[in-house]
This record gives structure tokens, C-alpha cells and sequence, in this order.
């Protein structure tokens, strides 16, 4: 028997309180507005789409299809499907909210390509979860357990919501009527949450949240590379022989003045020598260092 979707009046509540919301704001988020419409569409699932979406029966998560078969049907779409109007309008509301904050603050290129990664980054965690635990005998529970939602994405952009609000240890945030440390609410509302409502895919909730703190650690990394790679600091000198080049990636050590520059440099930029100049004569590099010594003395001033 095919599912359909069950209407009890949620929806349009929802949708009058989204967009009474949207018209508020002064900036527009339309990835969040988006995201919202698109998750609403496939769980209505109208006339004219209902012979182009696949059913929710050929879009539940599960890992041992999704493996066996390699089914990246279920693994793509599982997320952006609903199995109840309560648990749409529930996860569409914590979109809104966190959409419009998180869109407005990155942009909303930024904001739809976070999405995407934490969407492929929440499902391959779970999956990756659910395979791990078939090795400790829980293959029963997990592996073949079926889910779909956007629960996972929603507890990965709270991880990074409240990492950009947590600007200091004495951030606080309300979970469910629990005043907890931001830092701490994803877990918290992770173990509430599977309390309240035991039927819940913990493993997906806990490959979102698994998800967010990986995204920002990538995130993290790929900013500190990029930056070392665009923005060269001015080199402070330090001492060493001559001859001897500094062990500090990207620099190089000056064979005049043992001055430290920045492999973006040729010359030194204190004396002016070559990088290449390997066959200077002691005398010639004793007259260098003295014509670089007031540079250098102002330099350090």
C-alpha cells in the first residue's frame, strides 16, 4: 500500500507563520525560504509531481541498502523527506529559525553550500556509524534501521550556530526549558529528545551534530591554510649562522645578515642579497651586514 501524507491543519499554520516571519525581515534568506518550501512540496507531494518524486518507500535511510545496493537515491534524498506533518512542521520551524540567522550572517552562498556539505557530511557519518556497530554484534538496531528527516542537518547547523554565538565560556542558550552552555545544547537536545521520543533515529541525530563539529574543524583548517598561503607576515629576525637556512616553511634565511624573509621574497629584504647568493666571501658578507645594521637596529626599533 502506498504512503500518503496525512494533513491535520499543521501545514498552513506553518506556512502563514513562515511567512509572516519572512516579511518582517529586512534582509531576505531565500535559500532558507527554499529549503522550507522544498521540504514541504515532497511531503505534500501536489498532482503534477507526484509521477516525478519517488515514494518515501524508495527514499528511506538505510544502511544496509543503501551499501548493498549503493543507492545514493536514499542516501541524497532520505533527508528532505518527512514521515508525519508534526515531524515537518516541527523540523521546518527549527529551519526557519536557524536559516534566517545563520543565512543572514553568512550569505547566502556560503549559507547554501554549508548546507550541502553538512547534508552529505551528517548521512555519510551516520552510515559510517551504522556499519562501525554491526562489528559489536548491534546490526539489528542500526544497520537496518529506516529514517528520513532533516533532523541530522538541523542539529549540524546548531553545533554551528551556537559555535558563532559562543563567543566566550559564559554564553547561555534555553533547550527545551533547560538553561544550559551553548557549547553543550546540541547534546543536550540529543539526549532529551531521544528520552521524550524514544522512536527517534539517534544515529542520525548524532551524525548531525558529529557533522557541524567537523564542518567547522574543515572549515577552520582550510582558513589557516588559505591564509598562510595569501597573507605572508612581515618576517621578524632571528638569529642563526650564516649559512644556515630557518626551518619555518615558506622562509628562507638570508646568507648576509641571517635575516628571516618570506619565501615570497628573492632578495633580502633588510640587505638586499639574492636568495641564490651562496658564494659570498666572508669580507663581502661582513660589509653587508654592516650596511644593513642601521636598517636592521631601526627594523627592530
Amino acid at each position: 500500500m502506498a504512503w500518503r501524507p496525512r494533513s491535520g491543519g499543521m501545514i498552513p499554520l506553518m506556512l502563514l507563520q513562515a511567512v509572516n516571519q519572512y516579511r518582517r525581515l529586512q534582509r531576505k534568506p531565500p535559500i532558507t525560504a527554499a529549503l522550507l518550501a522544498a521540504n514541504t512540496l515532497l511531503y505534500i507531494r501536489p498532482a503534477f509531481l507526484h509521477h516525478i518524486l519517488p515514494p518515501i518507500q524508495d527514499v528511506w535511510f538505510n544502511p544496509h541498502l543503501i551499501i548493498k545496493h549503493r543507492d545514493l537515491k536514499r542516501f541524497l534524498l532520505s533527508g528532505l523527506y518527512h514521515l508525519s506533518e508534526s515531524h515537518l512542521v516541527y523540523n521546518m520551524m527549527s529551519l526557519l529559525w536557524k536559516g534566517i540567522q545563520l543565512e543572514n550572517s553568512l550569505g547566502s552562498a556560503e549559507f547554501a553550500s554549508m548546507v550541502a556539505a553538512l547534508l552529505g557530511l551528517s548521512q555519510t557519518i551516520t552510515l559510517l556509524l551504522a556499519k562501525s556497530l554491526v562489528l559489536f554484534g548491534y546490526d539489528r538496531a542500526y544497520y537496518h534501521e529506516y529514517s528520513v528527516g532533516f533532523s541530522g542537518v538541523l542539529f549540524a547547523m546548531k553545533v554551528v550556530l551556537n559555535n558563532s554565538q559562543s563567543v566566550v565560556d559564559s554564553y547561555y542558550t534555553n533547550v527545551h526549558g533547560f538553561v544550559i552552555p551553548a557549547k553543550h545544547a546540541a547534546w543536550a537536545e540529543l539526549i532529551l529528545i531521544q528520552l521524550l521520543v524514544p522512536g527517534v533515529s539517534f544515529l542520525g541525530h548524532l551524525g548531525g551534530i558529529l557533522a557541524g563539529i567537523l564542518y567547522l574543524r574543515l572549515k577552520k583548517a582550510a582558513l589557516t591554510s588559505l591564509l598562510a598561503s595569501c597573507w605572508p607576515l612581515r618576517s621578524r629576525p632571528q638569529r642563526g649562522g650564516v649559512g644556515r637556512r630557518t626551518s619555518t616553511a615558506g622562509m628562507w634565511r638570508c646568507q648576509a645578515c641571517t635575516f628571516d624573509n618570506s619565501g615570497w621574497l628573492t632578495v633580502c629584504e633588510i640587505c638586499g642579497a639574492g636568495r641564490s647568493d651562496d658564494g659570498l666571501s666572508l669580507d663581502e658578507i661582513r660589509q653587508r651586514r654592516i650596511q644593513s645594521g642601521t636598517e636592521l637596529k631601526g627594523y627592530l626599533n
